[in-house]
């Protein structure tokens, strides 16, 4: 049972009361996936990002891991330094993401190369997320899994995939290769997709939307600050926002407890998150 710290109480019941209220057919789910469907830890040991998996494992060659480490270590001081405006945090991990994808190209990354690393055993999904998936689509729910990983669209949809969870229902919004007829990566798709524009806001212009435009009650799923912006840009009625604090300190609480309606502590399984959508589903 997930061990969880709700900031609020009344103002959370509110919310989920409207939402109840308001029926299934207005209702949406929105997740993010690295760490958030997939667990941070297993066995008390860190589980890496997908991409991280493809480094770890060497899957291309190990000059990609030298030159992708590189990368991180000259970008990632800034994604998380509170102190560095916004636009050049934007800024900054799009030209991350760039030059990652031009390393990619130029290595040859190939869709089997994507389908090898997912198949790691470092990938694992929180408990219960049989139970979160299956209501989902046994409701016809939409589901959007935001993802700004630069191993795609490809590595969730074969991560679904090798666990019996892809549907109609779900929609993979993350970046995209183009491939030749050999499944190797020939150039990138637009828009490209960070930490920092990951959302709702790019839905607008994919076939999703017009599924999903009436349905303007959200429940919001992450596991770090930025992604309460998944759902800027459309125009929603009522959002619970669910955190997993996946390294819980005082600070952390301090933190997220003024933007989150509902904290999972301890890298915590799906129950929770179950019990709330089947109170809306019922």
């Amino acid at each position: 049972m997930a061990n969880i710290f709700i900031p609020n109480q009344q103002d959370f019941d509110a919310k989920l009361q409207k939402i109840i209220a308001w029926g299934p057919e207005k209702f949406h789910v929105i997740a993010d996936f690295d760490r958030t469907l997939t667990k941070a830890f297993v066995d008390g040991k860190p589980r890496s990002s997908l991409e991280s998996i493809l480094e770890q494992e060497w899957y291309l060659w190990k000059e990609y891991s030298k030159r992708s480490l590189n990368n991180f270590t000259t970008y990632h001081p800034i994604e998380i330094d509170p102190t560095v405006p916004l636009e050049e945090k934007k800024k900054a991990m799009m030209e991350r993401r760039t030059r990652q994808f031009a390393l990619m190209l130029d290595v040859g990354i190939t869709r089997d190369v994507i389908k090898k690393t997912v198949q790691s055993n470092l990938v694992n999904f929180r408990e219960w997320y049989e139970t979160f998936f299956d209501m989902l689509k046994d409701h016809d729910i939409p589901l959007l899994i935001f993802s700004a990983t630069w191993l795609w669209y490809e590595a969730i949809y074969f991560c679904l995939q090798n666990i019996n969870k892809l549907s109609d229902n779900i929609d993979i919004i993350s970046n995209s290769f183009v491939w030749d007829e050999k499944g190797k990566a020939i150039a990138v798709r637009e828009p490209i997709i960070h930490s920092f524009n990951k959302g709702e806001k790019v839905v607008c212009d994919l076939p999703i939307y017009d599924e999903i435009k009436d349905r303007k009650n959200i429940i919001l799923i992450g596991d770090w600050l930025w992604d309460t912006h998944m759902a800027d840009g459309f125009d929603y009625q009522n959002i619970i926002k669910i955190w997993f604090l996946n390294h819980d300190t005082p600070e952390h609480r301090k933190q997220f407890q003024e933007r989150f309606d509902v904290i999972i502590l301890d890298d915590g399984p799906m129950d929770e998150v179950n019990t709330i959508l089947k109170k809306i589903l019922k």
